[in-house]
């Protein structure tokens, strides 16, 4: 029953550090991530002909 009960509650704590580090609205990692990709593609477009 121990190791049931301690399962799970490793199992909330990664989705609570999820939630917060990765999918956070404006300053998670995949927001980052999307703002870094869209400059990126900007500035790819602009050196083409």
């Amino acid at each position: 029953m121990r190791n049931i009960l301690m399962t799970v509650m490793m199992l909330v704590v990664v989705i609570v550090l999820f939630n917060t580090i990765i999918a956070q609205d404006t300053t998670g990692t995949s927001s980052q991530i999307e703002t870094q990709g869209t400059a990126a593609n900007t500035k790819i477009s602009q050196m083409l002909p």
